[in-house]
């Protein structure tokens, strides 16, 4: 912590809750969540840390210590009831405090300290985290009636609303409901979830691209309107609703709609096969899915990025790698692996090293931390 920047030294006081929640990364089942389909999340060590003390009023104070290429950081200040979008990272504040008042909760002013570790733009969930933690800290301060799933819910309508960023709910959920030891076996239309445990001769392996990537740009945007549009077309709700024996159906969908379909629908069933495996612990199965899924991300959903492609395919050059993918939304950010357990710093190490040496840029091994 830098000199000066405690909470006491921001505030003039102690803080009176404190509260965390990780980041998270995909394991398989990508760009599914906004389709009611499944998802297979874990989540991180790295963690947002919230710090908060209530005042009267309906003053907001907020600092983060994450804010780039700004110095001295200031306390950014709103008032409750006064929320609007155009202010950068105090959005996601506002959009919670929003959702919470809209939903008939009674909150008062408050001063926040926000740090986390969860890369922004690395495609590990550092929205959610941060919604998360901050959700976790109002209801410990102001005695909200909220479970671990209607802050999930809460979460991702903040950053909807406000924000503007049409994100499905599965970061929300893998934040507020995600461990480092299992999967969250989600289905993202019900809610319904399982934990499922990570095999123990197995680690997870994520490389950080660097690349950044925004959930609220334009390609996202266009690719939920696509599946929208698909479903429509094929005359279901969501293509949720399209099983994978009926994927000749994509033959009635003009280009590029049926490829974006195709993708939403052959990776709901690798999501189940990759439960499948890990409960029979067959991890060069679930390496060969990693694999299939990356490959229907770059060609027939198109969130791929040059920089992304080639670390997957150093990683896939790897003996002790099974598999690989880009893992978040796209357009950047980070890849996920699974290989052995204890041989994922190394092995990442050497990936982000051939990476660095062919010039594309300075790749980070954040798991294992």
């Amino acid at each position: 912590m830098s000199e000066g920047t405690s909470f006491v030294d921001l505030f003039g006081r102690a803080p009176e809750v404190q509260a965390d929640a990780p980041g998270r990364v995909n394991l398989i089942g990508e760009h599914t969540d906004y389709s009611g389909g499944f998802v297979l999340p874990v989540a991180i060590p790295q963690r947002t840390r919230v710090e908060l003390a209530t005042r009267v009023g309906p003053l907001v104070r907020a600092w983060s210590a994450n804010v780039p290429d700004i110095e001295p950081r200031e306390i950014e200040e709103y008032r409750l009831g006064d929320e609007e979008p155009g202010h950068g990272w105090l959005d996601y504040v506002q959009g919670v405090t929003e959702v919470l008042r809209q939903a008939g909760h009674t909150l008062r002013g408050f001063d926040l300290r926000i740090e986390s570790e969860v890369p922004y733009g690395g495609g590990l969930s550092s929205s959610a985290a941060l919604e998360v933690s901050l959700l976790r800290a109002l209801r410990e301060a102001f005695h909200l009636d909220l479970d671990d799933v209607q802050l999930a819910l809460a979460g991702q309508k903040a950053e909807n609303d406000l924000v503007g960023a049409p994100v499905g709910i599965m970061d929300q959920m893998a934040s507020s409901l995600g461990d480092e030891t299992t999967a969250l076996f989600l289905d993202t239309r019900n809610l319904t979830y399982e934990r499922i445990p990570l095999p123990a001769q197995c680690e997870l392996l994520v490389i950080d691209s660097g690349v950044s990537h925004r959930h609220a740009g334009g390609e996202y945007k266009t690719r939920r309107r696509e599946c929208e549009t698909a479903a429509e077309l094929l005359g279901v709700p969501q293509l949720r609703d399209v099983g994978i024996q009926e994927i000749w159906r994509l033959a009635l969908l003009p280009e590029p709609l049926d490829r974006r379909a195709r993708h939403v629908i052959t990776e709901n069933a690798r999501v189940r096969s990759a439960v499948a495996a890990l409960r029979e612990r067959d991890l060069p199965r679930l390496g060969k899915l990693l694999d299939a899924s990356h490959e229907s991300l770059k060609n027939d959903y198109e969130v791929s990025i040059p920089q992304i492609d080639r670390l997957v395919e150093l990683a896939q050059r790897e003996q002790d790698v099974y598999g690989a993918r880009l893992t978040g939304g796209g357009f950047g950010g980070a890849i996920v692996a699974a290989v052995p357990r204890g041989t994922g710093r190394e092995t990442g190490e050497r990936i982000a090293t051939k990476y660095g040496e062919e010039g594309l840029g300075r790749a980070r091994v954040l798991v294992p931390p």
